[in-house]
């Protein structure tokens, strides 16, 4: 039998070339750089799921931001929408520090374990269809892998809403029919779990207030709540 741990899967991820799409745009990202990151080496790689190995809660995101994870490695590290993620995990009581800039800058999370839908820095942020579809059993083997521990997952956006529900019902847990619809503050049970939907903080929905810090925070009280965490890391 094939060994299938978090390490194997993290170098299957790192490792993947199917994209021939994303790969391209991801190297090119990597090379051309942002100015402002001129002097710092790009991962320009496939980004693996990272955090608590026994996680009570899954988040579940877009895809690697080219001038974020596509840069450091690591999910929601290095942009605006991780600092939104990780300051509203660490009120919760799911990370130990409120920001992440880069790999290796002390973040743990404690009971989450964050992920993506796809794991290239696709252009536009928009993968295709055949894309998510390639990527989608990374996030099966992320679920074997979490197994009976998870009791929540926190979808950042409707693709990962979508994606989610999905990879739920490829593992014998469908969603409630007729199928849920996306929305900020959505709960949905599937089997054991627990989805909650939430806007993904991206500039887009935070630089308009479509997404306050009031209403993510409500949504991460709440995955607290379901995870028996009583906030504030310890």
């Amino acid at each position: 039998m094939e060994r299938d741990d978090f390490a194997a899967l993290r170098e299957d991820v790192a490792g993947c070339r199917l994209c021939p799409r994303l790969v391209a745009w991801r190297e090119e990202t990597a090379r051309r750089k942002r100015a402002s990151f001129r002097d710092e080496e790009y991962w320009g790689r496939p980004v693996p799921g990272f955090g608590d190995e026994r996680a009570q809660a899954l988040v579940v995101g877009l895809a690697p931001a080219a001038h974020g994870a596509n840069r450091t490695g690591r999910m929601f590290t290095g942009d605006r929408a991780g600092d939104w993620l990780y300051r509203a995990m660490h009120k919760a009581g799911f990370a130990n520090q409120a920001a992440s800039r880069r790999r290796g800058d002390g973040l743990a999370l404690r009971g989450a374990y964050v992920t993506a839908g796809v794991r290239c820095a696709p252009p536009a942020n928009r993968p295709s269809t055949r894309e998510r579809d390639r990527c989608l059993p990374f996030l099966h083997r992320e679920l074997d892998l979490l197994g009976e521990n998870l009791s929540a997952v926190v979808a950042l956006g409707g693709f990962a809403f979508s994606v989610t529900l999905r990879a739920l019902a490829d593992r014998g847990m469908a969603p409630p029919k007729p199928r849920p619809r996306f929305g900020h503050g959505v709960e949905v049970a599937v089997g054991r779990l627990l989805v909650l939907g939430s806007y993904h903080p991206s500039q887009q929905n935070t630089f308009t207030g479509r997404l306050t810090e009031a209403m993510f925070d409500a949504v991460w009280r709440r995955a607290a709540e379901r995870c028996g965490l009583a906030g504030g890391y310890t």
